[in-house]
């Protein structure tokens, strides 16, 4: 079989034409790439690195991650790799932690699993490729193409001169997407902003059939030293491994600002010894990265621009998770831009599908995330968690409810009575 063509083209050549640009080869971009291809689209996917490379993430995927990698059809087995877990274990409000599975469900699977981000993300872009998708490594966007004419954008240009052309592009470049801000699509400051560091350890807890959650994070011994403001997981990798991890969030951008390296270090010090959380056994360093909530930077379609994950700040006010709302915006996404193809790109009725992009979206959880946003407001003092967590976890029905509501884990049609209360709450509740 004869080698493919050289993905890099020589600087100075003509532009690399395709229907669809992706920006940014992380689960959104990856995915919405996949998508595409499985739809016909002739799609080129722009990465600024190379695979495999390290991201900041807890690993960890819960329930609403795993139905995404399913309807992509990657093989979520042990023996492909993955670690599975049976739901959270949470410490908060006492000594002994409280385990609960996750739920059963007729929307989701009732499974978690674990992996590294520097495998996970290559995972999906091989899975792009495979499907027909061009990808492109090392090739750091730098500018949008405007057409003069219709002031779209009709393409990028790579750091390197390289030039891509194409009549729709998605912006998955991450939190600081420069793609979008090149376009004029600034961040809102009064949405929530997150911020996560983690590092890895060796350790004996690395098997665990559980991921870990602290909703009260201590600085020495718990109730008799000072609370954090945050919440933190252990996540074991099954390699003797563990990702562990601190995560806050502030109700509003602008209110942000902690040494959080600092406060993580000051945390897994008072872990138990044997757990092995020090610094004699860490891997590497701690790593940090903002977590960008509640649709903080709109609107997600603009002048030929779709907005996919991060970039879009589509990243859940309540627990952090961001893969599978990127993973499902980039369906959502493929969605509407395989619907303008077959409508004609350029025409009334294509920028009309393409328009249903961001009111999809804001359908499907925009009541949530607003809700977020005051669960946000609530939490973000360590006072009112410690109280929520002392007179709230050792009630099993209310630790159900609020496990759903945290993993937004629900079915949304005939469910159980928890069920049709937080559907019922997402619907009412004025959209993010």
């Amino acid at each position: 079989m004869p080698e493919p063509e050289a993905a890099t083209p020589v600087v100075g050549s003509t532009a690399i034409t395709a229907e669809v640009i992706v920006v940014g080869a992380g689960p959104g971009g990856s995915s919405a790439a996949a998508y595409l291809a499985d739809r016909g689209v002739d799609v080129v996917l722009l990465e600024k690195s190379s695979f495999p490379r390290e991201k900041v993430c807890g690993d960890g995927l819960t329930p609403r991650a795993v139905k995404q990698l399913i309807k992509l059809g990657i093989d979520t087995s042990p023996e492909a790799g993955w670690t599975r877990n049976r739901g959270l274990r949470i410490y908060g409000g006492r000594t002994e932690p409280f385990e609960l599975n996750w739920p059963e469900l007729a929307e989701f699977p009732p499974y978690g699993l674990v992996k590294a981000r520097s495998e996970f993300d290559k995972l999906l872009a091989d899975r792009a490729v495979a499907a027909g998708a061009r990808l492109f490594e090392n090739t750091n966007v730098t500018e949008p193409i405007i057409d003069q004419l219709s002031d779209r954008i009709v393409g990028v240009v790579a750091k390197d001169g390289r030039r891509f052309t194409a009549p729709i592009v998605i912006a998955a470049d991450g939190n600081s997407s420069r793609l979008s801000v090149s376009m004029g699509l600034t961040k809102l400051t009064n949405r929530p902003m997150g911020v996560a560091v983690r590092a890895y350890f060796t350790s004996p807890r690395s098997d665990d059939d559980y991921m870990e959650s602290w909703l009260e994070l201590w600085d020495g011994k718990p109730g008799e030293s000072n609370l954090l403001p945050g919440y933190g997981w252990v996540f074991g990798m099954g390699d003797g491994t563990v990702n562990v991890g601190l995560g806050t969030v502030a109700s509003k951008a602008d209110k942000a600002g902690q040494n959080y390296r600092e406060m993580f270090s000051r945390w897994v010090a008072a872990t138990p010894e044997e757990w092995g959380f020090r610094p004699e056994n860490q891997l590497g360093p701690i790593l940090g990265a903002a977590l960008p909530m509640s649709f903080n930077r709109q609107p997600a379609y603009h002048r030929g621009l779709l907005l996919v994950g991060d970039a879009g700040g589509m990243v859940s006010p309540f627990n952090g998770e961001g893969i599978s709302y990127a993973m499902e915006a980039a369906e959502m996404a493929a969605d509407a831009i395989a619907d303008a193809k077959f409508r004609g790109f350029g025409s009334p009725s294509a920028e009309a599908a393409l328009r249903g992009y961001p009111t999809r979206l804001k359908s499907e959880w925009g009541g949530y995330f607003r809700l977020g946003q005051v669960f946000v407001s609530l939490i973000e003092h360590p006072q009112v968690m410690h109280l929520c967590t002392r007179y709230g976890l050792p009630r099993p029905t209310l630790m159900r409810f609020t496990m759903k509501m945290l993993a937004h884990l629900y079915d949304t049609r005939d469910g159980d009575w928890m069920d049709k209360v937080l559907t019922a709450l997402t619907k009412v509740a004025p959209s993010a």
